[in-house]
């Protein structure tokens, strides 16, 4: 009996890892806006406890006023890129006739360089690359359009905003419930332990986005680029999606630059300002502002981002480190995947050196004891 239950163990669980995996990228349209709402509440809820404490506000008024500020704020900011946008949009004609020629221009200058045919259809100006440009940026705005799911996203995240914070007691007793034999101290310890976290990772992660906004903004404008606050700040929110974020948010400042500027030397410096922010911001930025608060080493950071974008694509990107930081708290008050947290966790120093160096610090240790 007890052979059977171990060659069975092992599939079991494989199943059981397959069936969840499956069962979170069908319920994606579900899951997505309660992980924003979430996100949401932990940042709202020091204004909401403010509220709730120190003006002693009804809690369906605290509720409701957290809300509004959310409303305002995020309403605010759409209408800046509105009309950001729709300024670039009217630039659109130019930007694209000014691309197409340095595209015609290049293919010249490689076809006298290396004798190639011009005959070739990449090479041809019967392509219409202008045409080509045009089409795909009127296509942005009809894509924003009519995505009915980003639609949907965005009325069922302020409803479910709202329960996560009126009935915040009640989730907090069915937990309870649903951990019966655990206490209660050690219950409302993993709660806060969560709840600072991510708190912590968000208003990390706010801080970091106005100085490297701030930062790409000043190179912007030195370098002269149409819109660079609007291009500063884009590519600055782009870093919730880590490591590839800034990367997508320098092209196109660059290609602004290739339209609007007579050298392509402008559009290189605008990669290498930004390549080098996102140095900074990985090695000096975001340690002294985070630290050690949400401690998951590199690579199990790369891992959870390929993981979640395979499953939600970019939204699940911008949640994967959140997740991940949570898992690790699980896991590490969990006892049988201690292992797991301790994968997922930053090594110390005497991981990383070599058991040669390791063995001559001891052996220097018990020379000086001696």
């Amino acid at each position: 009996m007890n052979t059977k239950t171990t060659n069975y163990h092992p599939i079991f669980g494989i199943l059981t890892f397959i069936s969840i995996v499956f069962i979170l990228y069908i319920l994606k349209p579900i899951i997505m806006p309660i992980l924003y709402a979430i996100i949401l509440a932990v940042m709202i809820y020091p204004i909401q406890r403010f509220l709730e404490h120190k003006w002693r506000c009804n809690r369906l008024f605290a509720t409701l006023c957290s809300l509004l500020i959310i409303f305002l704020f995020t309403s605010l900011i759409v209408t800046i890129v509105y009309f950001q946008l729709n300024s670039i949009s009217n630039n659109g004609e130019d930007y694209t006739k000014n691309l197409s020629e340095l595209y015609y221009n290049s293919i010249e200058s490689v076809q006298k360089t290396f004798n190639m045919n011009s005959r070739n259809s990449l090479f041809s100006r019967d392509l219409k690359i202008e045409n080509l440009l045009k089409g795909n940026f009127d296509k942005i705005g009809e894509f924003i359009t009519q995505s009915g799911s980003l639609i949907s996203t965005l009325v069922l995240i302020p409803i479910y905003l709202f329960f996560f914070l009126y009935y915040r007691r009640f989730f907090r007793v069915f937990y309870y419930k649903v951990f019966r034999n655990k206490p209660k101290a050690f219950l409302n310890k993993m709660i806060k332990k969560v709840y600072n976290i991510q708190q912590n990772y968000l208003v990390g992660l706010i801080k970091v986005i106005f100085i490297v906004g701030v930062l790409n903004t000043i190179g912007l404008f030195i370098l002269g680029i149409d819109h660079a606050i609007f291009f500063g700040f884009f590519a600055a929110i782009l870093l919730l999606i880590p490591y590839v974020g800034i990367i997508i948010g320098s092209v196109i400042p660059a290609v602004v630059a290739l339209a609007t500027k007579d050298s392509a030397w402008y559009a290189f410096g605008v990669i290498a300002i930004f390549m080098f922010i996102q140095f900074l911001e990985g090695n000096f930025i975001t340690p002294k502002i985070t630290g050690s608060k949400v401690s998951i080493n590199a690579f199990i950071a790369i891992i959870s981002l390929i993981i979640f974008s395979m499953l939600w694509g970019i939204a699940g990107m911008i949640v994967a480190l959140p997740i991940t930081a949570t898992l690790k708290i699980i896991f590490d008050n969990t006892p049988g995947y201690h292992a797991y947290g301790f994968l997922i966790g930053d090594p110390i120093d005497k991981h990383l050196h070599s058991r040669a160096r390791s063995r001559l610090k001891e052996w220097k240790k018990i020379r000086n004891k001696n």
